[in-house]
């Protein structure tokens, strides 16, 4: 969520950037197809599509916040997600 202040009244203004799943899944296509090489402009950059700055933040910070990716100390985003072993913990039996 974005804010944006109104000098003349004081006012906040909330801009909510609120995206899609088709969204959400090209960004994180995006993300796996470029591991470990493209720090955030860059890859918002080579998205197929054009997606708001506000709306791309957001999703890096889901994807961040679900632990799919994570952003390294340089900035290059790196994709962590491992499939095999969400279905491998998944299919254990719970005591």
């Amino acid at each position: 969520m974005l804010r944006q202040t109104s000098k003349k009244n004081n006012v906040v203004i909330r801009l909510f950037r609120s995206p899609t799943l088709e969204t959400i899944k090209m960004v994180e296509r995006t993300i796996k197809e470029y591991n470990g090489e493209l720090k955030k402009t860059s890859l918002w950059e080579k998205l197929p599509r054009k997606v708001q700055w506000g709306t791309y933040l957001t999703i890096l910070d889901y994807l961040q916040e679900i632990n799919k990716i994570v952003i390294a100390d340089d900035g290059i985003i790196v994709y962590i997600w491992n499939p095999k072993l969400a279905k491998k913990i998944d299919s254990r039996k719970s005591y």
